[in-house]
């Protein structure tokens, strides 16, 4: 019992903290008392530690009798850690916690988190946990996971044994998936590059570094009317007067046309005109809104729609300011066309590359959230408020895609994914939570039917380590969310995109020996190195 106890201290720890990264409530409850225990119940046993026991180890470090019947549980480092999380400061205001646990984003988690963590009734903590962080979140320069603990609204907070073993047990059974498919991936990576004739990559420049041309940076502004939409776009353009290959790179959601700026200038350097375009309903300027409560969700599902439909307009605009504008006038070759997205941009990439949103799949895996554990999917199933209809959000000028840490597995599916048949490259990390490899890109990537598919796995990458934060973002991302040496997951981001660019865009076959696992292995370093294959099957996973 002791060694279940210890595991749900922990899970307690985790949950609450994935709760205070960005939730937030607008309630002002009036009440005279907070939690003053947490217990843990397994069918007819029950334990408890009083929240004092925490709060003293946590000011002063002394472990007081109640917390030291766990704490041989637990390692030293982890009661550190444990310590700086009750105390650590969230940077956030009550008005931007509660903006975000009304949306239905936020109330899906709360709902996971409140079969979990329940109130002494035994009740869904789903209401108490949103009360706590409100009130918690009040206290000016208070907001830490201890106060949250002494602002739950009942006299005792229970930690439901059954249900979160369960989690666990789902948790376990999808980090050892994951780890076999990363293990096989990182061999059959190697085995390729064992068994491949050997190439001179001594003889291969660095695609790391810059290229040779220089570039201008100009902002144009569009305004589609037919969907009373307007939005910036930046254009890299190469000092160079041939046609030229153009680049089109789409944000994440809650990014913005600054968060790939690196890859805009990189892949300039080197020959492509790249158009940066920012998605208005999408961007860090949406989600600032929703913090400020000026909107009331993270995002509307007609993004889906709009996102793709903002790459197609750019592209109509290129082509029409390559006739009449000097600056633009003979320079662009928009018949060669690349995307390049990340997460929601991602997504992005596959609609334009061919894929369709697949409605009946989402239908399929939208109707238990509360059981899921990928968070990704509470973005997806967004979509299942569009109008079922064939929306036509392909691109035949699109010539080849790459998508990191794409979304993709419900909102497309196996279905759409199989129809796609230009180039793709997928980029995931090992280490994303927020778009799970296993899900979201490897098993996807299995579904791809196209003959010129590559995978590259990030050991050890977030979904944020390819990313530069934002000038524009309000809420700067703790070090652990964005992991370890984010500089070496960019340069490959900038390696790997050249090459294939180069290769499936502007159809450089010279670039292809770039694109071998013998490159790869030249330029993989720890603490993230790389892999990549060309083929998997989902019979192997």
């Amino acid at each position: 019992m002791t060694y279940l106890l210890n595991r749900q201290i922990i899970l307690l720890k985790i949950a609450l903290i994935i709760c205070n990264i960005g939730l937030i409530p607008v309630l002002t409850i009036n009440r005279t008392f907070g939690a003053e225990r947490i217990k843990f119940n397994y069918g007819l046993l029950e334990e408890s530690i009083p929240i004092h026991s925490l709060e003293t180890y946590a000011r002063t470090g002394a472990v007081d009798k109640y917390l030291a019947v766990y704490s041989h549980y637990v390692d030293k480092k982890q009661l550190t850690q444990l310590q700086k999380s009750l105390l650590a400061p969230i940077p956030l205001n009550k008005v931007q916690v509660s903006q975000f646990l009304y949306t239905p984003i936020g109330e899906r988690l709360l709902g996971i988190l409140g079969k979990v963590i329940q109130t002494e009734s035994r009740l869904s903590g789903f209401y108490a946990i949103r009360a706590a962080l409100i009130l918690s979140a009040a206290d000016a320069n208070n907001f830490t996971l201890l106060n949250v603990l002494n602002k739950f609204p009942t006299n005792a907070i229970l930690i439901n044994l059954s249900e979160s073993l369960a989690v666990v047990n789902i948790l376990e059974n999808i980090v050892n998936k994951t780890q076999n498919a990363v293990a096989l991936i990182n061999q059959q990576s190697q085995n390729q590059y064992t068994t491949d004739s050997p190439l001179n990559t001594l003889l291969l420049k660095d695609s790391r570094k810059l290229g040779s041309l220089r570039f201008v940076k100009q902002t144009i502004t569009l305004n589609d009317l037919s969907r009373n939409r307007i939005f910036p776009a930046d254009i890299y353009l190469p000092v160079a007067k041939t046609h030229l290959p153009i680049i089109v790179i789409s944000h994440g959601l809650g990014s913005d046309r600054t968060s790939f700026a690196y890859l805009a200038e990189h892949l300039a350097s080197y020959g492509f005109v790249v158009a940066v375009p920012e998605h208005p309903g999408s961007n860090a300027k949406q989600i600032q809104a929703l913090l400020a409560g000026k909107v009331d969700r993270v995002t509307n599902p007609r993004e889906f729609i709009d996102r793709p439909l903002d790459i197609k307009y750019l592209l109509d605009e290129l082509t029409s300011l390559s006739k009449t504008n000097p600056t633009f006038r003979g320079r662009l070759n928009l018949e060669q066309v690349g995307v390049v997205g990340q997460s929601f941009g991602g997504y992005t990439a596959l609609a334009l590359a061919g894929a369709k949103i697949n409605f009946e799949q989402i239908k399929a895996n939208c109707l238990d959230l509360e059981n899921t554990l990928n968070i990704s999917l509470l973005l997806q199933c967004l979509a299942v408020d569009l109008v079922n209809t064939k929306y036509n959000l392909s691109d035949t000028r699109v010539k080849a895609i790459i998508a990191i840490n794409p979304i993709d597995s419900s909102i497309f599916g196996q279905a759409s994914l199989s129809q796609i048949k230009i180039p793709v490259m997928m980029v995931s990390g090992s280490a994303d939570t927020v778009t799970p490899a296993l899900p979201e890109q490897i098993q996807p990537f299995t579904w791809l039917t196209t003959p010129h598919k590559y995978l590259a796995l990030i050991n050890g990458g977030t979904h944020f380590s390819t990313i530069t934060e934002s000038s524009n973002t309000i809420l700067s991302l703790p070090t652990q969310l964005i992991g370890a040496s984010p500089a070496l997951a960019r340069s490959y981001v900038r390696a790997l995109s050249v090459a294939f660019f180069q290769a499936y865009v502007a159809e450089q076959p010279s670039y292809l020996p770039y694109l071998s696992t013998d490159y790869v292995n030249k330029i993989s370093q720890q603490p993230l190195p790389l892999s990549l294959i060309k083929s998997l099957t989902s019979e192997q996973l």
